[in-house]
């Protein structure tokens, strides 16, 4: 259940909103300044306000946005605004509201909305995420690295991040480059607006265009209302296109056309937009080799390719690993566990890793551990057997005598349950029929274990 703000003039939107989400908590408020002064008291997950409430006695859009921030950052806003003002709604999300309907509200985009909307937030609840304004309390200072590498990386960024250049981020999966991105955007005179980030191979080809530079209603079938791309989104921020080597050729031409002219037309439609934002880009790829095979643009590159940034891999940057496992733990603290240290035998198998998945991997093997460990160091029991090679450390447990017999033997077996579970999920890459399937059980006993020792499939990919 999530809790949510309606601030709604109209008494059709504000009936189908109370409708469609009376399974939350959800309060209404006649005015904009009714719901400041609770916003500023009480936490609520999403704000729903019509545009001209918005406004309000702060004159616009874009002033009664600033208001909602004052109160409460971390909120997503939802802006619902009638078909005509439907530009005025764009300049809302540029802003940071979440999104916009477009009234009346119909229910099947509404739940489209929610969808997103929850994801957001959950995401935000399960991975210790706070708003943009902690970001900004993370300057280059704090990165403290022995490593010559990650010193001249950090250099790097500390150089490009004030500038209006275009970055280029490579480097193998996993080693930190959205992190970079987020950081170079939070140390720029853009820090105020929008960062965007857009994952290019996971975009439908067909979509792509769409996704990046919006569309004119009836611009193709399912094409029900003009929609907003990243780029216009992003006005006067910074756009972050991971996985840039996997878009199309025509994708290529029209991102050199905004990258060169500094404007586009959304999918469908005449009118030019204006294009003022900061391209950073990464991959894991080598570029270069996909221009020789012809598979990649060489003046896109080239216009790609302004500031590079190569980041190293974890193994080669070794000297890190306990500052880094440190910090994940003090990520891992939402899960309700108090763990102070690292048991000196997982150090120095974290040590001797070659970690193939780099930084991403040392974090949800890290959150992992946290999830299974049942003391206030973590242990080798708590961590995947195959990082100890022939040293394999042997599952024990700690037995509690002030227990009962009865509830020290559920102990044991919720621990060996959650340690069984763990490791097979990690073999299986997070495949629940998989991992059903070699367990012996179904796929809905699985979810009733991983429900009820807190693990979730996302971790283990």
């Amino acid at each position: 259940m999530k809790s949510i703000m309606i601030i709604c003039r109209d008494e059709t939107d504000r009936y189908t909103l109370l409708k469609e989400l009376a399974n939350h908590d959800v309060r209404v408020f006649p005015t904009l300044d009714d719901a400041l002064e609770v916003l500023s008291r009480l936490f609520f997950d999403a704000v729903f306000i019509d545009l001209v409430t918005l406004s309000g006695s702060f004159g616009s859009p874009h002033k009664g946005m600033k208001e909602v921030w004052k109160r409460r950052p971390s909120c997503e806003v939802v802006v619902l605004t009638p078909p005509d003002s439907v530009r005025l709604a764009v300049d809302a999300v540029r802003d940071g509201a979440a999104d916009y309907l477009t009234a009346p509200v119909q229910p099947d985009e509404l739940h489209l909305v929610m969808g997103h909307l929850f994801r957001s937030v959950e995401l935000k609840t399960e991975l210790g995420v706070q708003a943009d304004d902690q970001w900004q309390e993370k300057t280059l200072d704090a990165l403290q690295t022995q490593n010559p590498k990650m010193q001249a990386l950090y250099e790097k960024v500390e150089r490009v991040a004030g500038t209006r250049s275009t970055v280029l981020l490579t480097g193998e999966t996993g080693t930190g480059k959205s992190f970079l991105a987020r950081l170079i955007h939070q140390n720029s005179k853009r820090r105020g607006r929008q960062f965007i980030s857009v994952h290019c191979g996971a975009i439908p080809e067909p979509l792509t265009e769409s996704e990046l530079f919006g569309h004119e209603k009836g611009a193709f079938t399912g094409a029900i209302k003009r929609k907003a791309g990243k780029f216009e989104l992003a006005e006067g921020g910074t756009i972050f296109l991971d996985e840039i080597g996997t878009i199309s050729h025509a994708t290529q031409v029209k991102l050199l056309s905004v990258l060169q002219d500094r404007e586009f037309q959304r999918v469908g439609g005449e009118e030019t937009i204006p294009c003022n934002v900061r391209v950073i880009a990464a991959t894991n790829e080598d570029l270069e080799d996909l221009v020789r095979k012809g598979q990649f643009r060489r003046d896109l590159f080239y216009r790609l390719n302004v500031f590079p940034i190569e980041v190293p891999p974890l193994r080669e940057h070794r000297e890190d690993i306990p500052q880094l496992a440190t910090r994940f733990i003090q990520r891992s603290k939402p899960i309700g566990k108090e763990i102070h240290s690292i048991h000196p035998k997982v150090l120095d198998a974290f040590m001797r890793y070659d970690w193939p998945g780099n930084v991403r991997e040392l974090e949800n093997l890290v959150e992992r551990a946290c999830i299974l460990e049942t003391g206030f160091v973590l242990s080798p029991e708590s961590v995947p057997q195959e990082l100890f090679g022939e040293d394999r450390c042997p599952v024990s447990f700690q037995a509690d005598t002030d227990m009962p017999l009865a509830e020290a033997r559920q102990q044991a077996i919720d621990r060996f349950e959650r340690m069984y579970l763990s490791q097979l999920l990690s073999t299986t890459r997070g495949s629940i029929a998989q991992t059903a399937e070699k367990a012996g059980i179904t796929t809905r006993q699985l979810h009733k274990l991983m429900t009820r020792h807190g693990l979730k499939k996302e971790i283990f990919k």
